[in-house]
């Protein structure tokens, strides 16, 4: 199983493009469901892979759920493809039903203050409010910030080439405020601890690339110290910039290209934040709401 396993791994990260955090949950999501099985997985059946989601369902969220089978469907296609089954066990057992997830959002002033709430009078500052200015301004992923190179930072031209899910490459446009921020990093930023670190923009104390995890905790600490009180991460920054750019009309296929979206239907789900806000309003006010 620890062969069959590693095998997987390597047909997610190098045949399907995936990036390391979804090799990481796929691979976690099989090797659970094997060590509860506890047979072949060969001989897995369509009612062994119902079971075993029934099993796990108490506490988990049907979207977990959804991940989990999505794991083990993609496993057993592998199995096919290397020729050790004919047939995926998945194929016969339903998704649980999803609703419209419509992410938080942060309003423009609550933007304007948590960006401008942050101290600069230390290089941290000054580093923290930049990656705060290029996660709203450009819209990125936390793992595309903590990845973005110095090389493919194109400030003359006011672009940023980026290396999104599954290796694509697209460029952001980069605004004023994200530039001027992005260049106060650049005069204060420090050195780094080893030459293989040389070309990443964003850097911890130690000299080193920063972590999904330190970016999560700036965030989380900086929108308290502005007083906003939405459960929030970097990611509602992104959340935000494409909400903000579609009520100010910009065009779906824009955002779709800027985001990174594979599918136009992920984006479309920014056109439906607005809509929900204003129907709690009428509901919240209506005599018979």
């Amino acid at each position: 199983m620890d062969r069959l396993l590693k095998d997987y791994r390597y047909y997610l990260r190098m045949e399907r493009k995936m990036s390391p955090n979804t090799v990481s949950s796929y691979a976690s999501d099989v090797a659970a469901f094997l060590e509860s099985y506890g047979s072949d997985p060969r001989k897995a059946s369509g009612g062994d892979i119902a079971d075993y989601l029934s099993s796990r369902s108490a506490g988990i969220s049907k979207r977990t759920q959804s991940r989990m089978l999505s794991s083990l469907s993609s496993f057993f296609s592998w199995l096919i493809l290397e020729g050790e089954r004919s047939d995926n066990p998945c194929d016969g057992v339903d998704h649980p039903k999803l609703g419209r997830y419509l992410p938080e959002v942060l309003s423009v002033q609550e933007v304007t203050d948590i960006i401008e709430g942050v101290k600069t009078d230390t290089w941290q500052g000054v580093r923290d409010r930049a990656i705060l200015e290029i996660l709203y301004g450009c819209g990125l992923r936390v793992s595309e910030l903590c990845e973005l190179k110095l090389s493919n930072v194109y400030a003359s031209e006011g672009f940023l080439r980026v290396i999104g899910k599954g290796n694509k490459e697209r460029l952001v446009p980069i605004g004023g405020a994200a530039l001027e921020a992005f260049g106060a990093w650049l005069d204060l930023r420090p050195q780094t601890a080893a030459p293989a670190y040389d070309d990443y923009v964003f850097l911890n104390r130690f000299g080193k690339p920063l972590s999904r995890i330190s970016v999560f905790n700036m965030v989380k600490k900086n929108a308290a110290l502005a007083g906003v009180e939405k459960e929030i991460s970097p990611h509602t920054f992104r959340h935000s910039f494409a909400t903000h750019l579609i009520e100010n009309g910009a065009d779906l296929r824009v955002v779709q290209e800027m985001l990174g979206h594979e599918s136009i239907l992920t984006t479309e789900i920014y056109t439906h934040i607005d809509t929900a806000t204003w129907q709690k309003a009428v509901l919240s006010h209506h005599p018979r709401g």
